[in-house]
């Protein structure tokens, strides 16, 4: 909320931080890394993308508050998720908007946004209780899942298995990618 981004070095168990990031000028909503970039996106609209390994600093301003931040698994494309109810798909390197996709709604809440394991579709939660998928490349959309009857604040793939869960109103639903249907005891 202090629009920085602190890192700490936990070898060392040292409260400070070895590194302040402060060139957002409004709260950071989401942070993702990888082995050597830290993506970020900032009430102020814009997503940064730190260059740990070269002290470079990438910014690309999307305009509207950005709600969520991921990185492809090749790191070379980065979607964000905003208030104005659009994904966008940027190129890592050159901030180039590669496609924009639209559907959900997304305009008061911090709702997550995804990429499938296999790069191949992108995923937003929503405000009108859904979860919305679109094909990558053709940006159509793809298909979207009844998950409750509010906003569906947080969505995460597992990392090798084909699930994804999903959380709404004090609850976390986890759902089988090949069929979409919740899965386990106490999924609705």
């Amino acid at each position: 909320i202090d629009s920085t981004i602190r890192c700490w070095d936990c070898r060392s168990r040292r409260p400070d931080p070895i590194q302040v990031l402060d060139e957002a000028k409004d709260g950071i909503s989401s942070v993702k890394l990888s082995d050597h970039e830290i993506l970020s996106g900032s009430v102020d609209g814009r997503v940064r993308r730190y260059d740990l390994r070269a002290g470079q600093l990438y910014s690309d301003y999307v305009g509207s508050p950005i709600t969520s931040v991921c990185l492809s698994r090749d790191g070379q494309c980065a979607l964000a998720a905003s208030l104005d109810s659009t994904l966008r798909l940027l190129d890592t390197e050159t901030g180039e908007l590669l496609g924009e996709y639209k559907g959900h709604r997304s305009t008061t809440y911090r709702l997550d946004c995804v990429l499938s394991a296999q790069d191949t579709h992108v995923g937003s939660a929503s405000e009108d209780g859904n979860v919305y998928f679109w094909d990558l490349v053709e940006g159509s959309l793809a298909a979207s899942l009844a998950v409750g009857r509010g906003a569906v604040q947080s969505l995460s793939f597992h990392p090798t298995l084909p699930c994804l869960l999903a959380a709404t109103h004090g609850q976390v639903q986890l759902w089988r990618e090949e069929t979409f249907q919740p899965q386990g005891e106490g999924a609705a």
